[in-house]
């Protein structure tokens, strides 16, 4: 396939998640309110982890990060996506296809960092308790934080590249809401073996490699919450791990659904519906599952409403 035809190609065709107008209508009604709350609740997240300062703690600074991931990793989706949903047109440029994938690589693999991080964090909090302010200093935490961001601008650099050297010759429609790796590849004209395969063993080897950080600090912190004779102490290093773990249950159940399968088995149909979970409900999700389960959050929470009623009653 020679240069010429691949980039003849100019734009693609976004199928989107709905055929008729009054499902579009419907389905673009509800992702805005879960678009304006994933805004509002992760904004708000971090708003408050900076005004309180008894959340000025290496948990809360990764939370922060983690929200602020969110915010950009949904605002790489979802509005072109409600913008379609009203569009007869739901075109999206070469390089505009390429662009949304790069950052939506970038932030997932950022985002799967960010939990690993913060399950190490639990670990030593927990389990080496008198060390915690040594090992997780703000210096290391930043350290830690800027090494996230920069894996992921790596990993999608690679990632990205791979697939947009593919020849498009055929049929420019894709059968997703947004440009998403699998699809391209059912799209292209070209031998994707070699592709698919970089592509699965980059998403391999961060969300197992995470995830095996992740198991294996919750393993060991597991082990000392059930160690402590104190059942107020149990309770509460518990309810905080809890929170924690449920928002990786649900992220990484989709991730690994969608990219961690041979290619034979995708079902592009199946794969958007897993897709709208990680891209655009799980980060609507996180600040309300931090704040439902967090007693500091939520006391954090109560004192900036507290200070606000009062100077605004004043």
């Amino acid at each position: 396939m020679t240069r010429k035809n691949y980039t003849s190609l100019t734009e693609f065709i976004l199928l989107g998640l709905a055929d008729t107008l009054e499902l579009q209508i419907i389905l673009f009604l509800f992702f805005l309110v879960i678009y304006t709350l994933t805004v509002l609740g992760n904004i708000g997240m971090i708003l408050l982890i900076r005004i309180d300062s008894r959340l000025h703690t290496p948990m809360y600074f990764f939370l922060a990060n983690l929200s602020f991931v969110d915010v950009c990793y949904s605002t790489t989706i979802t509005p072109k996506m409600l913008a379609d949903l009203l569009s007869e047109k739901k075109t999206i440029s070469f390089a505009g296809c390429f662009l949304q994938m790069y950052f939506f690589i970038a932030l997932a693999t950022t985002e799967c960092i960010l939990f690993g991080l913060m399950a190490y964090d639990r670990y030593v909090a927990i389990c080496r308790p008198l060390l915690y302010s040594l090992i997780m200093s703000r210096t290391i935490c930043l350290k830690m934080a800027a090494g996230a961001f920069a894996a992921g601008l790596l990993n999608s650099v690679v990632n990205t590249s791979h697939v947009s050297s593919l020849s498009f010759c055929g049929s420019n429609v894709i059968h997703h809401f947004f440009c998403d790796s699998p699809p391209l590849f059912k799209l292209s004209c070209s031998d994707t073996i070699l592709n698919e395969s970089i592509g699965s063993t980059l998403a391999g080897v961060n969300i197992v490699g995470t995830l095996l950080v992740i198991l294996t600090s919750y393993s060991y912190v597991l082990f000392s919450i059930f160690s402590m004779h104190s059942e107020e102490g149990r309770h509460r290093a518990f309810s905080t791990c809890a929170s924690h773990l449920t928002a990786i249950i649900l992220f990484y159940t989709t991730s690994i659904y969608t990219y961690l399968r041979p290619s034979s088995s995708y079902s592009l149909n199946r794969d958007k519906v897993a897709s709208v979970f990680y891209t655009v409900v799980i980060p609507m999700l996180n600040p309300l599952i931090y704040s439902l389960r967090n007693k500091e959050v939520k006391k954090a929470l109560a004192n900036v409403i507290t200070r606000k009623g009062i100077s605004s009653f004043l």
